[in-house]
């Protein structure tokens, strides 16, 4: 025998009422646990996007984001609603024996699922395409032209004048934490080429909502505009293509100045380095200088990079190190204390750029001297001055898994 309509009413009510005050219930565990709620819905609602775009371009995509998620969670909302309603309406009960009425086919319905999902697919496609062009488009009169330059593992960064050909500057050191790192202007269209001299790799900023893979052989290009509201933040870049052993290390930082001080910085950083002059007899080298004949440099100054030694220089020992596969030939050097001495160096990697920091105590304590960062394959002669005894570590700047150990005795 089968339960009345009216029976059957009352026990979804019943049933839907018991869930209901099952969520109040756990509603008032979860405060009386001290749990915000409203934080915690914040926090669950927001992991569901991508990261706020720093750039316009990085907006439209996160615009595009927020239409498709929000279609989609109206259609989850609607399919689960009807699957959860069926199972409580038509769930079979003690005393139903027959079959419910069976319906076989039904035009309405079956016009219904066919026509809305065509209008959302045509709809999703009409705004696809249209960001897609607009994340896209590259111009030719971009304000701003750099070439990131991809290799096995690290990034450099060269600032093109505005017939995108001649290079101004060319930053080897790829985070700004080292003192390295790609600077744009906030406010103006920056066009960025991407190159690579080996593998596959892809240049990826999560703010920027954007990711373009980097081809051996080919240019990509794009453009991008960081806000003007964002000067002086610094994001986080990676490579996201698996590109070989170092991949992980392969990592780069991007920082947004405004337009003048941008200016500025390029014209300061594409002025030829000024040639060193020693200082006056019995007078401390200034910051970055080499020491005159017989003195050592200041404590913790760094010694010019890459620079030869004024005649009657430094005649110290000489310590030879060698860079190739993305590691030094050696791990442990040892110099003489307070006294000058050179590192001959050598980079062996085709096109890679490296170099020999010295840092106090550890690869990560301060650095008390860096030498000039320079592609392979060359070689150049440091002049290090003078060190007080003790222990130090002896690093490359632009791949900071290439350590040694230097003892100073």
């Amino acid at each position: 025998m089968s339960s009345s309509p009216r029976s059957r009413t009352s026990q979804t009510a019943i049933f839907a009422l018991a869930v209901g005050a099952a969520i109040i219930g756990l509603s008032l565990v979860l405060v009386g646990l001290g749990v915000n709620l409203l934080d915690a819905g914040h926090v669950f609602v927001t992991g569901l996007f991508p990261p706020v775009a720093v750039t316009s371009q990085g907006a439209e995509i996160r615009d595009l984001y927020t239409i498709v998620f929000l279609i989609a969670v109206a259609i989850f909302i609607v399919v689960e609603g009807l699957i959860i309603w069926s199972v409580i309406r038509y769930r079979r009960k003690p005393g139903d024996d027959t079959l419910p009425p069976q319906t076989h086919g039904n035009n309405i319905a079956e016009l219904v699922w066919t026509v809305v999902p065509t209008i959302l697919v045509i709809f999703m496609f009409v705004i696809s395409w249209q960001t897609l062009n607009a994340v896209d488009k590259s111009s030719n009169d971009a304000q701003t032209k750099i070439r990131a330059v991809a290799g096995q593992f690290q990034w450099q960064f060269d600032y093109l004048d505005p017939d995108g050909t001649t290079v101004l500057y060319t930053e080897y050191t790829p985070l700004v934490s080292s003192g390295g790192g790609m600077m744009v202007p906030a406010g103006r269209t920056v066009q960025l080429s991407l190159v690579s001299n080996d593998v596959i790799h892809a240049f990826y900023v999560p703010q920027f909502l954007f990711k373009r893979d980097v081809v051996p052989g080919r240019t990509n290009q794009f453009d991008f505009k960081v806000n003007e509201s964002d000067v002086g933040q610094t994001f986080r870049g990676q490579c996201a293509e698996l590109c070989g052993s170092g991949h992980s290390i392969m990592l780069f930082e991007v920082k947004a100045l405004s337009a003048a001080e941008f200016d500025a910085w390029l014209v300061q950083k594409s002025q030829p380095a000024p040639s060193a002059q020693p200082a006056p007899s019995g007078q401390p080298a200034p910051s970055g200088q080499p020491a005159p004949s017989g003195q050592p440099a200041p404590s913790g100054q760094p010694a010019p990079s890459g620079q030869p030694a004024p005649s009657g220089g430094a005649q110290g020992e000489t310590l030879a190190i060698t860079a190739e596969g993305v590691k030094y030939d050696t791990s442990a050097l040892t110099a003489p204390a307070n006294t000058p001495f050179k590192i001959d160096f050598k980079n062996n990697d085709p096109a890679t750029p490296h170099n020999v920091a010295i840092h106090q105590g550890s690869p990560t304590g301060q650095e008390v001297f860096k030498g000039e960062i320079f592609p392979g394959v060359a070689e150049k002669v440091y002049e290090v001055p003078g060190l007080p005894a003790g222990a130090y570590a002896f690093v490359c700047t632009v791949h900071p898994t290439m350590t040694g150990t230097l003892t100073v005795q």
